[in-house]
């Protein structure tokens, strides 16, 4: 059986979905639904998942990007939820070595803070043991001197000392993506930009699903015993479909993020510190960049753009220049942004920043399983909790019993090492990368992005026929090819924002590969003029998104682009690349 997650089988996937009865149709390619497939189909059932755009295309791709231990949550009394997301974080680390990363922490502590200095000794000690977290990361305290010399940049004026603790870094839609490859592995069907439009009854109860493919506009009839509702921020949406938009609703917060250069915010290692106003906020040190985040504000507009506003970014730019006095950081410092949406469970009489991260199920009385509720970290056990429910329900239908959930005991897509450490897979990496000429940087940022799964990025290289090529373009060309067979890559922006990140974390490398990405697509997916034309147009978009909006710009589209099919042609892949980006940036 094919298990590879190919965008070239995404209608034959679509066609298997609507060929028999599944035992759970899943909607939602977020981080929960992901997770909700991988449980599912580990326990043998015939699983289904459809997501209306990419996948991680909404909240999961656009949070923190920590994995994190909840101190905050220690903060609100959510002692449970402490100790089940640090067994958590512990438990993601092992399975997917390759994005789930132990950076350190520095929580400033300063007169009139929120935390003092022994209140925030006593905290990170029950965080440490709530958390169990392990021995060579338990936190340090230390005086005002100390502190000043593991970060010179903070505010000196009223400094006591400082908390030093450990976070996990991820990448949250390459988590995503990798957990869906997992879920494909073990016979899940899946496809990305299919949309469910309505939903099938029989006898008060929903049995299925209408899907449209929103590539080629056919509508697939889609029946599963269970329907599982996992759409983030789209929750009651699918909810008001199934006129089962009742009791609790959703409180949609918004959260923004700003990238700077690393040299324009120079932190030695992460830091979260107080706002004034009562909020705290991370500055988290990525690839030769500094991102800081985040902002915590109802929202009620569109889902799908939330956009980041003059405010939010004074907001954020404000309180890194008064932690950070000597940073001086400037509205055009900002490189780029991203804004996302937080699907918290409303609670009347709480602001944003004090409503339970607890997630909540729904059941309509249609049979509908709604998964609410914002927590990354906690995905696994969230999507353990739902497919319990599925199975017990399965059960008592039809008698059928399913084994209980084993995800806590196998890797995710990229994590499986073969009884080898990390460190002893990337040594093995490099030494084979040195002989198909790749710089061993070059090989520890596709394990960063890929995991155990670079070998077979490898083997493309090392079988390529493009001899001519420079190792730089053979490069980008298995990896292209990669997310395409193995990660449903569909567009230019899905490549370029959520499998590799560089739109937000390398905006130097973007301008520069746009037009060979545009060539290569193209031909591996046999784009005609139309399809061509539309894609720029969502490039166009989403770096309006990203870059424009983030520093306050109108960047001009794409229009007078030269040739945009044949971009490529009669010029170098960087020189077109530039001009094309940069004309449309710069004019």
């Amino acid at each position: 059986m094919d298990t590879s997650l190919s965008a070239k089988m995404r209608t034959q996937y679509l066609q298997g979905m609507s060929a028999k009865k599944l035992d759970v149709l899943v909607i939602g390619g977020g981080i929960t639904g992901a997770g909700i497939a991988w449980d599912a189909s580990c326990r043998g059932m015939s699983v289904g998942l459809v997501e209306m755009n990419d996948f991680a295309s909404g909240t999961s791709s656009r949070s923190t990007k920590l994995i994190h231990g909840g101190l905050r949550y220690l903060k609100q009394g959510e002692i449970g939820l402490v100790r089940e997301v640090g067994s958590e974080r512990a438990l993601l680390h092992r399975s997917a070595p390759h994005l789930v990363e132990p950076i350190p922490m520095l929580l400033p502590i300063y007169k009139k803070g929120t935390y003092g200095y022994l209140a925030s000794a006593i905290g990170l000690y029950l965080y440490d043991w709530l958390a169990g977290v392990k021995r060579s990361e338990r936190r340090k305290m230390f005086r005002r001197e100390s502190t000043l010399t593991l970060e010179p940049l903070f505010r000196k004026e009223g400094l006591k000392g400082s908390g030093y603790y450990y976070e996990y870094r991820t990448d949250d839609a390459r988590l995503t993506v990798e957990v869906m490859k997992s879920a494909r592995a073990k016979g899940a069907l899946i496809a990305n930009y299919a949309k469910v439009q309505e939903f099938m009854y029989r006898g008060g109860k929903v049995v299925g699903a209408h899907v449209e493919d929103q590539v080629s506009g056919k509508t697939y009839t889609i029946c599963a015993k269970k329907i599982i509702n996992a759409a983030g921020p789209w929750v009651d949406q699918i909810r008001l479909k199934d006129n089962s938009l009742k009791g609790k609703r959703l409180l949609l917060t918004k959260g923004v993020h700003l990238v700077v250069d690393h040299a324009k915010l120079p932190i030695r290692q992460a830091a979260y510190f107080d706002v004034p106003g009562g909020r705290m906020i991370f500055v988290i040190p990525r690839e030769g960049k500094t991102y800081i985040g985040t902002t915590d504000t109802v929202y009620e507009g569109a889902i799908e753009t939330p956009g980041i506003t003059e405010e939010d970014r004074r907001y954020l730019i404000d309180a890194v220049n008064h932690a950070f006095p000597e940073a001086r950081l400037k509205p055009d410092d900002i490189e780029s942004g991203w804004s996302g949406l937080r699907p918290l469970v409303r609670e009347e009489g709480k602001g944003p920043s004090e409503i339970s991260r607890k997630d909540e199920m729904f059941i309509s009385d249609s049979g509908l399983i709604t998964i609410a509720g914002e927590k990354l970290t906690g995905f696994r056990k969230m999507a353990e909790k739902v497919v319990n429910l599925a199975a017990r329900q399965l059960q008592d239908a039809d008698g059928t019993i399913y084994p209980p959930c084993t995800t806590d005991r196998v890797p995710i897509s990229g994590g499986d090492l073969n009884g080898l450490t990390y460190e002893e897979v990337r040594k093995k990496l490099i030494k084979q990368g040195e002989s198909l000429g790749i710089r061993p940087k070059d090989i520890v940022n596709l394990m960063n992005r890929y995991g155990s799964n670079t070998m077979e990025l490898m083997n493309r290289i090392g079988t390529s026929s493009q001899e001519a090529d420079t190792i730089e373009s053979r490069l980008l060309r298995a990896e292209i090819e990669y997310s395409i067979d193995y990660e449903m890559t569909m567009t230019a922006v899905d490549f370029l924002l959520r499998r590799t990140g560089w739109i937000l974390f390398d905006r130097q490398k973007t301008e520069r590969i746009i037009a060979p990405v545009m060539r290569l697509m193209r031909e591996y997916l046999e784009w005609n003029h139309v399809e061509v034309d539309r894609q720029w147009e969502l490039l166009q978009d989403q770096l309006q998104l990203a870059w424009g909006m983030a520093e306050g710009i109108r960047m001009e589209r794409f229009t007078d682009s030269p040739d945009r099919e044949g971009v490529t042609e009669s010029r170098s892949d960087e020189e077109a690349g530039q001009s094309t980006a940069m004309s449309a940036m710069n004019r």
